[in-house]
């Protein structure tokens, strides 16, 4: 899928400004997959909104105990990984294991938000690869989910990955609301 960084990334069919689901099927996805698909490109357009302008400090800021804008943007991207790695029917590597295990000393690391962002928009590109080459016929095939094997689908495992995405994005949108309020009061 073709990106256009003019737009700070965005798939270049993407770019104009009603919401991705009032634009139109997005090429070359299934259409039960439609909405997976849109839930991941608004994300980015809104994870973009959300830290323009952010200091690397405000980046990492809890305000009121919640999680940094900073903790929302790794978490999206490897938890959005390990889903569609589950969706595929793979078991997590030892790679993706380590960086789990990192999420939670992210704030300590605090890798620069150009790193974070590219990271988010290839998981998203991956994500947008990934849905356009999942037919529908394998959407009610059961996959496992983490060491317990837990049961899910092709489909509920997408739907989780696109929705977890919205729900970190929503946490981040307004932690950076709160952190851009900070800093008027400073």
């Amino acid at each position: 899928m073709a990106v256009d960084e003019a737009c700070g990334g965005v798939p270049a069919a993407m770019t104009d400004r009603p919401e991705p689901w009032l634009r139109g099927p997005l090429p070359g996805i299934p259409g039960l997959l439609q909405p997976v698909g849109h839930a991941f490109v608004m994300s980015m357009e809104d994870v973009a909104a959300a830290v323009a302008n952010l200091g690397p400090d405000e980046l990492w800021l809890e305000p009121g105990g919640v999680a940094s804008v900073g903790f929302h943007l790794a978490h999206l991207s490897g938890s959005t990984d390990r889903l569609l790695t589950y969706a595929r029917g793979d078991s997590l590597s030892e790679t993706q294991r380590s960086l789990l295990a990192r999420e939670g000393a992210i704030a300590t690391i605090r890798p620069p938000l150009a790193d974070l962002i590219m990271l988010w928009r290839t998981t998203v590109t991956g994500a947008l690869d990934q849905l356009s080459s999942t037919p529908e016929a394998s959407l009610s095939q059961p996959r496992e989910v983490g060491r317990a094997r837990l049961p899910s689908t092709v489909l509920g495992l997408l739907f989780h990955a696109a929705e977890h995405a919205s729900r970190h994005t929503g946490q981040m949108v307004t932690t950076s609301k709160l952190v851009r309020g900070a800093r008027g009061r400073r």
